[in-house]
C-alpha cells in the first residue's frame, strides 16, 4: 500500500521561507521522476517543479529562482525548499509522480503567504 506523507507547510509572511519534505512508503521514489504541485483556492491543481530520476529540474516561471526541488533516493524522500514567498504562492502542495498517478495524491501540506 502505498503512502504518501508531505510535511513543512504553514504561515509564513511575504519574503519567507519554507522547505516542504515528502517522504514514501510502498513505493521506491528512485524508479520515478517526481513533482511538486499545488492547489490555490478556487483553481485547480497545478504542477509547481519536477525532478528527473537523474536529477534534471524544472520549474514553472512563476517559481524560478525562488523554488529548489531535490531528492534523497536513500530515504525515499523528495523536498521543496521554498524562498522569497509571495501571497500568490499560498496553496495546498502535494508531491506526486511526474506525470501524477491518482492513487499517490496525499493529503498535501497547507502554505499560507500573509502579512
Amino acid at each position: 500500500q502505498v503512502q504518501i506523507v508531505e510535511s513543512g507547510g504553514g504561515l509564513v509572511h511575504p519574503g519567507g521561507s519554507l522547505r516542504l519534505s515528502c517522504a514514501a512508503s510502498g513505493i521506491i521514489f528512485s524508479f520515478y521522476d517526481l513533482a511538486w504541485y499545488r492547489q490555490a483556492p478556487g483553481k485547480q491543481r497545478e504542477l509547481v517543479a519536477s525532478i528527473t530520476r537523474r536529477g534534471r529540474t524544472n520549474y514553472i516561471d512563476p517559481v524560478k529562482g525562488r523554488f529548489t526541488i531535490s531528492r534523497d533516493n536513500a530515504k525515499n524522500m523528495v523536498d521543496l525548499q521554498m524562498s522569497s514567498l509571495k501571497p500568490e504562492d499560498t496553496a495546498v502542495y502535494y508531491c506526486n509522480l511526474e506525470p501524477a498517478s491518482a492513487p499517490f495524491w496525499g493529503q498535501g501540506t497547507q502554505v499560507t503567504v500573509s502579512s
